[in-house]
């Protein structure tokens, strides 16, 4: 069922752009968007898994597929305040020397090329006020071992959020990171390639954090005053200090 906007909420009025938006934090953000009000235009490669009020297609890999569905959310949403460029992965658990050509075009393509893209093609609708939030990762802030090229792609939407923050200063537009650490969604089964029981070690005897938990940070980011830029958020479980330093239950 598609999520409609709320009669009144911090948000009401407003439009957003979310893409990745099928599953894990990017549909909990969207619902978390919508409950405030806002008016959400989803975007997946599996438009039939989106409930946002807007359902479209998306490949973020894809040039073509970006700039149709950049063109028509915005038109159909009548104009842009809330860019979350949500969607990326991981693929792979292995040291540098084992990775392909394949997966890492795959990782850089969607979580930098990708990002980079919707963000070109969506800030010239971005109205006054209006928010670009990219989802980053710890991974961006502490290097750790054989996660080479998710790491670099995830240092580099952390560098081009404050590389773009300091080009947009001056104008009327938030931009924020936000870098969780351990959420349970099907980030592992992805990274894992549909390995269910290495997906489960990956939250096993810890209690992770949940996409709504992180939605409700983005949500917290984009509802402050407009004077007020929250240049960044880190979300991690209690249990977790570092990419891999997580204390389990016994």
């Amino acid at each position: 069922m598609a999520l409609s906007s709320a009669a009144v909420g911090r948000l009401a009025g407003k439009t957003a752009i979310v893409t990745g938006a099928s599953s894990g934090i990017g549909a909990a953000t969207a619902r978390a968007l919508a409950a405030e009000g806002a008016t959400v235009a989803g975007g997946a490669r599996r438009a039939d898994l989106l409930e946002t009020e807007i359902a479209l297609e998306l490949d973020v890999r894809n040039a073509a597929s970006c700039e149709r569905f950049a063109n028509e959310a915005i038109e159909r949403l009548g104009g842009l305040d809330i860019l979350v460029n949500n969607a990326g992965l991981s693929l792979g658990r292995e040291a540098f020397d084992a990775s392909t050509e394949e997966d890492e075009a795959t990782v850089i393509e969607t979580n930098v090329t990708g990002l980079l893209r919707m963000t070109r093609l969506c800030l010239p609708h971005v109205r006054d006020g209006g928010h670009i939030v990219n989802l980053g990762s710890i991974a961006g802030r502490q290097a750790y071992e054989n996660a080479a090229v998710y790491v670099a792609s995830k240092f580099a939407v952390r560098g081009f959020t404050y590389a773009l923050r300091e080009d947009l200063l001056g104008r009327p537009i938030h931009v924020t990171t936000v870098d969780p650490g351990l959420v349970e969604s099907n980030f592992s089964r992805v990274r894992f390639r549909g390995d269910e029981e290495k997906a489960a070690a990956v939250y096993a005897n810890v209690e992770p954090v949940k996409p709504e938990d992180v939605a409700e940070c983005i949500v917290f980011a984009v509802t402050r005053p407009p004077h007020v830029n929250v240049d960044e958020l880190v979300v991690k479980a209690l249990a977790q200090s570092t990419p891999v330093r997580i204390v389990r239950d016994a």
